[in-house]
């Protein structure tokens, strides 16, 4: 977030503190001080953390669409749009997963939202569905519309999902964009 303003810069603070110590155990308090402000200050901004978290994930359900949209893949869903969906080119796709793979490991928003996710998908109902959602059920489904079953959907998804796991702890973070390449490269031929 360029030139963030005190608004946007709440919501990268308290994504980061959500992301290392969880949701739950996070306070309004401790958002405010990485911010560099006051409580009260950040309540002229944000009702209660509630209101930056639902801040937070309308941020990246914008995003979400935006870098669809910018691959030329649908937004809505193959039930609503199936033209839209049997139109698509694989093309679209791998260079929309490489695009969302880097989106969501080197972005560091992100890759807070998903670390927040990946931790706190044990400890809420909600915050399961919302993994599910990203980084889960969500793109695999969205993956077997786009290529037409499931199965495919597995194999051309399951590598990345791994992946994800794997680029936290790689020292050679390289080392596992050429393993994504290399995965997705095959879906060319």
């Amino acid at each position: 977030m360029k030139n963030e303003t005190t608004k946007e810069r709440i919501l990268a603070e308290a994504v980061k503190l959500f992301a290392k110590e969880g949701y739950e155990a996070v306070s309004v308090d401790e958002i405010a001080k990485a911010v560099g402000i006051k409580a009260p200050s950040l309540y002229k901004h944000y009702k209660n953390k509630r209101a930056i978290f639902d801040s937070i994930l309308r941020f990246m359900e914008q995003r979400d669409g935006e870098q669809a949209a910018a691959c030329s893949l649908p937004e809505g869903t193959a039930e609503v749009m199936p033209e839209v969906y049997a139109n698509a080119s694989t093309e679209a796709l791998v260079a929309f997963s490489k695009q969302q793979f880097r989106y969501w490991t080197e972005d560091a928003f992100a890759a807070s939202f998903r670390k927040m996710l990946t931790v706190e998908q044990y400890r809420s109902e909600e915050m399961n569905g919302l993994y599910h959602q990203y980084l889960g059920a969500g793109p695999l489904k969205y993956t077997a519309d786009l290529l037409g079953s499931e199965e495919e959907a597995l194999l051309f998804y399951g590598p990345m999902y791994l992946l994800y796991s794997v680029y936290d702890n790689a020292e050679d973070k390289a080392s596992v964009y050429a393993l994504l390449d290399a995965h997705l490269e095959r879906w060319h031929r």
